[in-house]
């Protein structure tokens, strides 16, 4: 969690706090799939949020997914408060390959800025190394760097700029 909120510091200008450990509803795990179900434990997240807090990030070990897809590294609402990450695929243990912390945490911080960067309205980018680029295996993951493109720093300085809105 401190890697996450180490880099979550270095992008966005906003007071962080780490929360409570919240029990993962049982409700969500689909045992066809033997995965839970994202879209559960972020609704979850949602009534959990505290009144004060702008967005709320979700850290879990279970393998997630959703209907349309075989599973998800994390997932998060666009431009809205919620996002979702699963460490369970980014553990090299996941791929029977021996645990690395490196390798966790580099590969932790990117999907939580990939996440974080949707609640603030980014979509995925077509630069490979852009954080917010899609990664659809580990390997694309691993290819990202651990900071947003040029467009897409521009677009979160542009957000945190604008009188309008506060976040």
């Amino acid at each position: 969690m401190d890697w996450i909120e180490s880099a979550a510091a270095e992008w966005y200008p906003l007071p962080i706090r780490r929360l409570a450990d919240l029990p993962t509803p049982v409700d969500a795990y689909d045992p066809k799939r033997r995965q839970y179900q994202s879209v559960e434990l972020m609704r979850m997240l949602d009534q959990s949020r505290p009144s004060d807090a702008s967005r709320i990030l979700g850290v879990t070990e279970v393998d997630l997914s959703i209907p349309m897809l075989s599973f998800l590294f994390g997932q998060a609402q666009l431009d809205g408060p919620v996002a979702l990450i699963s460490l369970c695929r980014l553990r090299q243990e996941f791929y029977g390959l021996p645990g690395e912390d490196k390798v966790l945490r580099e590969r932790t911080v990117k999907e939580a800025l990939h996440e974080l960067g949707h609640t603030f309205g980014l979509v995925h980018c077509k630069e490979p190394e852009c954080v917010m680029s899609l990664a659809t295996h580990v390997e694309f993951v691993d290819t990202k760097q651990e900071q947003y493109c040029t467009r897409c720093g521009l677009q979160l300085v542009e957000r945190f700029a604008s009188p309008e809105e506060e976040v």
